[in-house]
């Protein structure tokens, strides 16, 4: 059974920090981080990292594909939502959105050379 876009932003929005706004001509969902899915006339876009992107790319390569270009190098991947069943759906949605949802790395912060100089 495929998933239609209506289910998409009921699944979406159920999540813990998720909001939908505009994103050109698609819907976007976000967390206060970051886009983790869009959605459009084609389908949904899942924002995954590359281990993601090649998981779910090779359980279900009739609903899932790498996005043509550098977004798709980057990880992401369209779903085709006449495609894929309801339960890898939601199981890549809620994937998508831990990554949106979680703490970015801190940066290392460099020592300028003013401080580190007078530490030699």
């Amino acid at each position: 059974m495929s998933v239609t876009p209506t289910r998409v932003r009921e699944l979406a929005l159920a999540l813990e920090n998720a909001a939908e706004v505009a994103h050109f001509d698609r819907a976007a969902f976000r967390t206060p981080r970051r886009i983790f899915a869009t959605m459009g006339a084609d389908g949904v876009n899942f924002m995954f990292d590359a281990a993601l992107q090649d998981f779910y790319c090779e359980q279900a390569p009739a609903a899932f594909a790498p996005v043509a270009g550098g977004w798709g190098k980057m990880g992401a991947t369209h779903c085709d939502l006449g495609a894929v069943d309801a339960a890898t759906f939601l199981s890549a949605l809620k994937a998508a959105h831990a990554r949106a949802n979680a703490p970015l790395p801190k940066k290392t912060q460099k020592r300028s050379k003013k401080k580190s100089a007078g530490k030699r």
